[in-house]
């Protein structure tokens, strides 16, 4: 395996790995530990998803630049793009709209449930499965 696909390989298994772990792991079970109110949990939750987000620009900018030094094949940039298109999506258009849902909450608004939260995790899935087609597509080429 080239320099620029190693590279590109690790990037995106960490990226893979973040995701997994805070979006699927740490952001639901945060509100069941004692102690956390709503209020508490989304204060966690902001800064965590803010961090996480910021961490996913830096993967994916070290996958383009990986990318640029060694070329992959076809389905290794579409998949990778996928993911990012999703990242950049959340970002831009969804993660938007929980903040606006986040301080509705917090300065203790009753509306309804937005459905932005499952935007948001919707796109989460489609990063995993489309950071693992780009993994295992680059350990196959």
């Amino acid at each position: 395996m080239h320099a620029g696909s190693a590279v590109a390989l690790a990037a995106i298994s960490v990226w893979l790995g973040m995701v997994v772990a805070i979006s699927f792991i740490e952001a639901p079970l945060k509100f069941r530990a004692p102690g956390v109110t709503l209020q508490v949990g989304l204060g966690i939750g902001r800064l965590v998803f803010r961090a996480l987000n910021s961490c996913e620009l830096l993967l994916a900018a070290a996958v383009v630049v990986a990318f640029v030094v060694t070329p992959p094949t076809t389905g290794v940039v579409v998949a990778a793009a996928a993911a990012g298109l999703a990242l950049l999506a959340q970002i831009l258009v969804v993660r938007p709209a929980l903040s606006r849902r986040t301080d509705a909450v917090l300065a203790g608004s009753e509306d309804p449930r937005s459905h932005a939260h499952l935007w948001y995790v919707a796109l989460e899935v489609v990063k995993v499965l489309t950071l693992i087609v780009a993994g295992v597509l680059l350990v196959v080429q």
